[in-house]
């Protein structure tokens, strides 16, 4: 346990750990001192001197070493000739902090006075205005009347594009630093920075293109004033205008918690609609950051092309029908197929969706399936992270293994808190085919070729080389493995080896020791737990369906392959927001409820399950998959009870042992977190929402299978002619919901595939060249990056970018056209 420090803060006597900084010793006692650019997340630098406080600290004898007494008995207090700033100073012991006298309200009037010579004051039109630290504090603490007016004061650009999704004022900005601090500190990503001196510096960005960050729009939550604002909320709505509803990101395993602000508006008809998507504290998950695919991913469920009512194919075109029609005619071709129904579910999709949807395979189908091209769904509920994990306690004396997996692009709040574990001094070790951005603060990298993944992880478990050892001796071991150049065996393969090298080194059935999937989608293991999994047999499965009853997945838009099985079958059912590929070779079409127009569970890699809340009403008729599924199986003769997701999630508690004794009640759960976020009180930690509504509850680990050899996953070697593709993941792609996002769309870019440029020089190729690319037959048309990070005779192909490649393959590659773009 820390030592304890006792001090007196404006009279009230406070016990601290050491090292506490006077400005959060404060808080913690419930005293507020104000602050500009201190942030508890940040180192702090004392730049706008708001903290000032006059602090007194015990006289000491010199010669005994001693506190020198006052004639009551009590320490003499010495107090130096100027202020200080509480954000810079640590606590000691009997230290005396006064916060609230003349004199330090004086020095925060001429600070507030200071800052507002150079500010526009144009709260009436700024997008901070109702939430703006300046404001508040000008109000609480500054002079009554500027002695500055608009003509003298120094005047700067306004909305200026630092990128494409944030935009800068440089009036209004205070020189606090926060956003510089925060891309350079903790995103890992300096490119913005000061340009000039004095009332001219002005922040700038240093990438092309601008801003090129990930985190970007974190910024805007922890800048005191309006200076920088997002692309889709500026000049959109005020914040007292506008509700706030929990909830929690689907877009990836992470679950990242957030808050969606809703208002009702005239230009969208009268319909209450999502403004702006903010971070929710949850130390254990996010902390206080989310990514900005999380944060501006949302336009896609009011994207143009959203399904709203159930359609039927009729002479070859859809037409729109009435529910009761729609599902008479499911039900009746159900009931005519039998037993020989195919069920096929997807990550997207919520607790409560799956488990209706088993419940009809058993009860009314014949098999179930669950499309995915990563495997380790045994592995993950037996040795996965249990209840008292938090990667944010990963520190010196742990170790982190991250294996075929570029988290960055995958799950970049994971690669976010990796990177400050390692930086806290946990061994990182990061095991791949190619160079990822992680390798930059890794204490060792292995490389191993595509196809010796099994290999690398028997070299590891017997403890081989410093990274061996490194894995056995570490207190804590966390091991991430994903898909990265993998298929469905290949991540099998990889699953049961790490699986084994955490059995072998005890690494397991404890806190901050386990196994995490980078899964593809936001309830992958929420699907392992509820025992889906995926076939290796897929194309042949769905092809002998009678009747093929698909929700939330777009096997189709997948492969090429599995597009012809869902051709071949009999009467095809899909339950989808949009039209996908899938969608348009079904009989029938059933509109689906988007994430956040509906209540529903969801489980993180981390296999912590959440729930979110419905923030706006769905669109059309559009129905949550759970309640479509409960009025199939009503409409063929087997009532379900469905009032809510709560009460199908009792249900599902009920039946299913790995969430027993869990309910909506427990998910919802709270406590105490530090550092205290989202009050608005002059001690302003970022726009980032306070926690009110749950932070989720891990699941007991399940018992673990009878240990097996990991099999070999085979990679196809290239003739002559030929190249080895592989595919790997980018967190902006064109998947079933990022594809209809114009906000993402540069971000996105239309890069498919990328070569070593020793390869590209062979074949006079440039960066953006176009070519063909050959697969299984079929031709497809791409652009190159050239990355010198990955192995030479390899393509690395993006999923979801328009080449259907699920699992390494031998490819030819033609070349097009030669031409240069600047698309990303």
């Amino acid at each position: 346990m820390d030592k304890l420090v006792s001090l007196t803060i404006d009279g009230r006597s406070v016990s601290v750990p050491a090292g506490t900084l006077v400005v959060d010793a404060a808080k913690m006692a419930g005293i507020t001192i104000p602050v500009f650019c201190y942030h508890p997340k940040l180192e702090p630098v004392g730049m706008c001197r708001m903290c000032l406080v006059d602090i007194g600290r015990p006289a000491m004898d010199r010669a005994t070493g001693q506190p020198v007494l006052n004639e009551d008995g009590t320490p003499k207090i010495n107090f130096g000739p100027k202020l200080e700033t509480a954000c810079t100073t640590p606590v000691s012991e009997g230290m005396v902090v006064w916060g609230a006298t003349e004199k330090v309200m004086a020095a925060r009037k001429d600070v507030i006075e200071f800052l507002l010579t150079s500010h526009p004051l144009d709260c009436p039109v700024c997008d901070k205005g109702g939430e703006c630290p300046l404001q508040n504090q000008t109000m609480s603490f500054g002079p009554g009347e500027s002695r500055f007016i608009f003509d003298e004061k120094n005047h700067l650009a306004k909305h200026v594009p630092l990128g494409e999704l944030i935009y800068l004022d440089r009036e209004r900005c205070i020189q606090c630093a926060r956003c510089v601090r925060f891309s350079d500190q903790v995103a890992g990503d300096p490119v913005i920075g000061f340009y000039q001196r004095g009332r001219q510096l002005e922040i700038v960005t240093h990438s092309d293109p601008g801003f090129d960050s990930v985190f970007s729009g974190n910024t805007t939550d922890i800048c005191p004033v309006g200076a920088l604002t997002t692309a889709d909320f500026r000049f959109g709505a005020r914040p007292w205008e506008m509700e706030k509803v929990s909830s929690v990101c689907t877009l990836c395993p992470v679950g990242c918690n957030i808050s969606y602000s809703t208002r009702r508006e005239a230009k969208s008809n009268g319909r209450i609609v999502v403004k702006r998507v903010l971070p929710r504290q949850n130390e254990a998950v996010n902390e206080i950051w989310m990514c900005d695919k999380g944060r501006f991913g949302y336009h896609f469920s009011e994207a143009e092309g959203r399904l709203q009512k159930p359609l039927v194919k009729r002479d070859g075109e859809f037409v729109e029908v009435s529910w009761e029609e729609a599902l008479k005619l499911v039900a009746d071709n159900f009931k005519a197929a039998g037993r020989k129904i195919t069920t096929l579910a997807g990550g997207r999709l919520a607790n409560e969706d799956l488990y209706f949807l088993k419940k009809f395979s058993t009860a009314v189908a014949g098999q179930a399936l669950f499309d995915s091209e990563m495997g380790g769904a045994d592995q993950t509920v037996a040795f996965g992270l249990p209840a008292g994990s938090d990667l944010g306690k990963l520190g010196k004396g742990s170790a982190i293994l991250v294996f075929a997996s570029d988290l960055h692009e995958e799950a970049p709040i994971w690669w976010l808190r990796i990177k400050q574990a390692a930086e806290r001094g946990a061994a990182l070790i990061v095991a791949n085919a190619r160079a990822t951005r992680l390798d930059r603060y890794a204490d060792a990298t292995i490389r191993y070729a595509y196809g010796e993944e099994a290999q690398t992880l028997a070299a590891l478990i017997a403890g081989e080389g410093q990274s061996g050892q490194a894995l056995r001796q570490a207190t804590d071991l966390v091991v991430f493995y994903g898909a990265d150049g993998l298929g469905l065996a290949g991540t099998q393969t990889v699953a049961a080896g790490c699986a084994k090298l955490l059995r072998t080194t005890g690494h397991f059935g404890r806190p901050n020791n386990g196994l995490v999937a980078v899964w593809p989608h936001g309830n992958d293991q929420g699907a392992a737990e509820s025992g889906w999994r995926p076939s290796m047999r897929l194309a042949e499965e769905l092809g002998e369906a009678v009747a093929l009853y698909i929700a939330g997945a777009d096997p189709a838009g997948d492969s090429p392959e599995l597009k012809e099985a869902v051709q071949r079958a009999g009467f095809v059912v899909v339950q989808e927001l949009y039209l996908t590929e899938t969608a348009r070779n079904a009989n029938v079409i059933l509109p689906a409820a988007a994430a956040m127009e509906r209540e529903g569970s969801y489980v993180s890699g981390e296999r912590r399950v959440q729930r979110t809340y419905a923030a706006v009403p769905a669109l059309g008729e559009a129905r949550a998959d759970y309640a479509i599924t409960a009025a199939i199986a009503a409409a063929m003769g087997q009532p379900w009870s469905a009032p809510s997701a709560e009460a199908v999630f009792a249900q599902l508690a009920a039946e299913t042992p790995a969430f027993a004794g869990l309910s909506y009640a427990a998910l919802s759960q709270t406590a105490e977190q530090w550092p205290v976020t989202g009050r608005a009180d002059a001690y302003f930690s970022g726009t980032v929402v306070e926690n009110k509504e749950g932070l989720g509850q891990v699941l007991p680990l399940q018992s673990a299978a009878a240990e097996a050899e990991p099999a070999v996953a085979e990679v196809p070697q290239p003739e002559e002619g030929e190249w080895l593709a592989v595919p790997v993941a980018r967190l902006y792609d064109r998947g079933t919901l990022l594809r209809t996002s114009e906000l993402l769309d540069q971000r996105v870019g239309n890069r498919a595939l990328s070569l070593n440029p020793l390869d590209a020089d062979q074949l006079g190729l440039k960066e953006g060249a176009a070519v063909t690319l050959t697969l299984a037959g079929q031709s497809f048309a791409a652009k190159v990056d050239l990355n010198a990070g990955q192995p030479q005779g390899v393509l690395l192909v993006r999923r979801s970018m328009g080449v259907p490649l699920t699992q390494p393959a031998r490819v030819t590659l033609q070349v097009a056209a030669l031409q240069e773009t600047e698309n990303r």
